[in-house]
């Protein structure tokens, strides 16, 4: 009992002072700045598989999106409902109806339709596929780009964030066990891009540092009482925030700087520019950018929604992978589809599909993937995985292995325990080119 109360104490202190460093002088950066982080060589596999992806792009459909209706299509069945394939430009690989431009891409698509778990919770869902890990009180798992981060090392000594969130993230587990520094950073809104960056017009940059010193001097003695690293952290934190107030690299997250054609082209709600702005933060070097889109929990109706929220995720999706491409980042550049679970194959009184973990499915492309197939299978009725079944710890080791993550290196957490990147998950080779 005191074990678990110390730890409780601990992810107590981590999340105030994850709090405090997104809060301190008005700046809503996250606590990337506290810290310095050395540069690590990635590690590569020895079949000479992955290590391509120097960026990723991950991007997550909360609610669980329905794989009947988008990348796992069973014509002629019950099962199927009012969704109809559509041909793509892969000779015999057909998506549905709703996601026509993501047709035009599929060579470059790798869908994994036999993803599977064992949880139908949204919240336990969305975290076991962030971090590798079942949801536990005792302790808090890191998420991929906060790995990404303490296995690989800051890339530069830029004031650009190595990890970031954009949209509405829920309970996102952040660095989990890991030092505060590998916290993503949150953009709640992409259009509005990083807010509250600049001091108040009615704060000079004399009043602005008086200020800083006054603060460090106020903490002086409560940092010479308790020489934690997190704490003695808030000196540097203030240092960097305060650079990156008047930094440059701060118009990586200005979307005005792109035509309105380019806008355009992603979709104008907040999801396409999400996209569109994840798009500007790895061409900056950014390592890994997560973009939300909620609302596919359709329980009732679902033929009078999942058009709509389609629509954003097929417009969204294929412009990035068109834009990346164009650039020249999409080689290097991961792109990933990831749900907490699907759908039920079966449609419910109400019109819609309830919750079901036994089979769904994701998509990776670019970063070292090979395009236009389909690895994995469910059954006749997309009720349960037939062939070779992906764990969300294998869909995590996947993309660890693309990035050139060491996926059997153990970091010891605060309680002395051993954890991975991707768990104990398996790459699935087949998938690189």
């Amino acid at each position: 009992m005191i074990d678990i109360l110390k730890r409780s104490d601990e992810f107590g202190r981590r999340l105030f002072l994850e709090r405090a460093a997104a809060t301190c002088l008005g700046v809503t950066v996250g606590p990337k700045f506290l810290f310095g982080a050395d540069e690590k060589k990635p590690a590569f596999d020895s079949k000479g598989k992955g290590g391509k992806a120097k960026n990723v792009i991950y991007l997550m459909m909360a609610g669980a999106m329905s794989h009947l209706d988008t990348f796992d299509l069973k014509p002629g069945r019950e099962v199927q409902g009012e969704t109809k394939g559509i041909d793509t430009n892969v000779s015999g690989m057909k998506f549905g109806e709703w996601v026509p431009s993501l047709a035009k891409v599929a060579n470059e698509l790798a869908v994994v339709r036999s993803l599977h778990t064992e949880t139908g919770d949204h919240e336990q869902g969305r975290y076991l596929f962030r971090t590798s890990y079942k949801e536990i009180a005792s302790i808090r798992h890191p998420g991929m780009g906060a790995w990404a981060m303490r296995l690989l090392g800051q890339r530069t000594d830029r004031t650009l964030p190595d990890n970031v969130v954009i949209g509405p993230e829920g309970r996102h587990p952040g660095a989990g066990f890991l030092e505060p520094v590998y916290t993503p950073v949150p953009v709640g809104d992409p259009i509005k891009g990083l807010q509250n960056t600049s001091a108040p017009a009615y704060l000079t940059d004399q009043a602005f540092e008086k200020r800083l010193d006054l603060i460090n001097r106020f903490d002086a003695g409560f940092r010479k009482k308790f020489p934690q690293k997190q704490v003695e952290a808030y000196t540097e934190f203030y240092r960097q925030a305060s650079a990156l107030m008047s930094s440059a690299d701060l118009k990586a997250f200005d979307l005005s700087q792109e035509k309105q054609e380019t806008r355009d082209a992603y979709g104008t709600g907040q999801f396409g520019q999400g996209c569109l702005l994840a798009r500007r933060l790895v061409e900056s070097d950014v390592r890994f950018v997560e973009v939300n889109l909620g609302g596919w929990d359709m329980h009732t109706e679902i033929y009078d929604k999942v058009g709509d929220l389609c629509g954003n995720l097929d417009k969204a999706m294929a412009a990035l992978i068109d834009d990346l491409k164009t650039r020249g980042l999409l080689d290097h550049t991961l792109v990933v589809l990831g749900t907490e679970f699907g759908r039920t194959p079966r449609i419910n009184q109400n019109g819609g599909r309830d919750h079901h973990p036994a089979a769904f499915s994701g998509v990776l492309a670019g970063g070292g993937i090979r395009g236009g197939q389909f690895y994995g299978k469910s059954d006749e009725d997309a009720f349960q995985v037939d062939s070779d079944g992906v764990t969300p710890a294998d869909f995590n080791a996947t993309i660890a292995l693309a990035m050139g993550l060491p996926i059997d290196k153990e970091i010891i957490s605060s309680v002395g325990r051993p954890f991975k990147v991707a768990n104990d998950g398996t790459p699935v080779l087949k998938l690189f080119s």
